[in-house]
């Protein structure tokens, strides 16, 4: 991947009048160089100096990983980014919202427990956390767009929205729902208040576990349309009535309701790139993403199983969807590794009768138009969501590949 690459795999030139510019470093290193700096040099090169930062909020988006994964970035690429906007005059810190599903990153006092055990600090990272959707879930701000299948507006964490500029720095690995997850879903999926998450991620609202629920109550405080009652001390909610809003989701202290997650692929997908439009809109934006650790699932996950293929590189950009395709075709472009989720995926497909690729070889698996993502996630199509933003006009399917050394 050397020099300036137009993509082969994108079709027409739907976005705009010309390629977007992706930016690409590799992660070797001659002596005496850093990943830090090479990370310094990439984003510098990507334009990052075209912002213009001075005294302005600048929220950076990330994930800080579930507990029990250990394929989250780690805090020292955050505090590359956090001193390149310091250093131009800016006020960063780093963000993301609460989980829609039970975990360790349901509220902001658990999530910031747990940034803080997986080394983000604003010691290790020069910058404090705010926790998007504030400390129950419930801080949001509904933001409306235009041209949306599904929303005409989205319900997104109010430190986000209250920032000048977002920067998105994204681990990119698989996704059980989307494929992969990137920019888009990073931004769209990520900066989402938990109201955001359930428009996006169900079609029922919520449910109660019966055997967890201790008939506290404490969910039904929550509700602002009555659709919680209790019987026998248990909580019951009426899908009639029920809004899924999933405030009662951060609420219950025994994790006892959950959300249905039986919202289909293709309508998440489109979601997802809806709400990047509403958190992008009217707002200054930067992309990067590490292509590292590409593990079969999302950093949510409360595992990490082994990657899928080897390490690529650090990629940036201020298209998100020119990003993402740069970074699936990059992946799709390398062999499985071997007793991987994907390798076992190739070994079933060639058991089962099929080549595996050109040759019945492993090199040969992405020439023979095999898609890595689908292949260990074969009910997902992530270009679903690439195509539904580049209709939006988020940003393009073209795009052009400029190294950096």
């Amino acid at each position: 991947m050397g020099g300036m690459i137009m993509s082969t795999a994108s079709g027409s030139l739907q976005g705009s009048a010309a390629p977007s510019l992706v930016y690409f470093s590799s992660l070797r290193l001659s002596d005496g160089d850093t990943l830090a700096a090479k990370l310094c040099r990439l984003i510098e090169a990507a334009g990052i100096d075209t912002i213009d930062f001075n005294h302005k909020f600048t929220a950076i988006k990330m994930h800080f990983g579930e507990a029990g994964n250990l394929a989250y970035l780690r805090p020292n690429y955050a505090r590359v980014v956090v001193d390149a906007v310091r250093k131009r005059g800016g006020r960063p810190f780093l963000t993301d919202a609460n989980t829609l599903y039970p975990g360790r990153r349901k509220n902001a006092l658990e999530h910031l427990e747990l940034a803080y055990e997986h080394g983000f600090s604003p010691f290790s990272t020069g910058c404090h956390i705010i926790i998007a959707d504030g400390v129950a879930g419930t801080d949001e701000v509904a933001v409306p767009f235009s041209g949306g299948t599904y929303f005409t507006e989205a319900k997104i964490g109010r430190a986000v929205m209250d920032a000048d500029v977002l920067i998105s720095l994204n681990h990119f690995k698989g996704h059980v729902e989307m494929g992969f997850g990137g920019a888009l879903k990073n931004i769209g999926m990520g900066c989402a208040s938990r109201a955001g998450k359930m428009e996006m991620h169900s079609a029922t609202g919520a449910k109660v576990k019966q055997d967890k629920c201790i008939g506290c109550e404490k969910c039904a405080r929550f509700c602002e349309t009555g659709a919680i009652t209790y019987k026998d001390k248990h909580a019951f909610i009426d899908a009639d009535i029920c809004v899924g809003c999933g405030h009662c989701i951060g609420a219950c202290p025994t994790d006892a309701i959950h959300a249905s997650f039986d919202e289909k692929g293709e309508i998440l997908d489109k979601k997802v790139a809806e709400y990047t439009k509403a958190v992008l809109a009217g707002k200054d934006h930067f992309h990067i993403s590490l292509v590292i650790d590409v593990t079969p699932f999302c950093d949510c996950w409360r595992s990490s199983d082994k990657p899928i293929v080897a390490d690529i590189g650090m990629f940036a950009s201020f298209d998100p969807v020119a990003l993402d395709l740069a970074c699936a075709e990059a992946v799709n472009q390398q062999p499985p590794v071997a007793d991987s989720a994907l390798g076992d995926a190739l070994a079933r497909l060639k058991a089962a009768g099929g080549d595996g690729g050109a040759g019945g070889g492993t090199d040969g698996f992405a020439a023979a138009g095999q898609d890595n993502f689908t292949m260990v996630h074969g009910h997902t199509n992530w270009r679903t969501t690439i195509d539904h933003a580049v209709s939006l006009g988020i940003g393009n399917d073209a795009y052009e590949i400029i190294e950096v050394k």
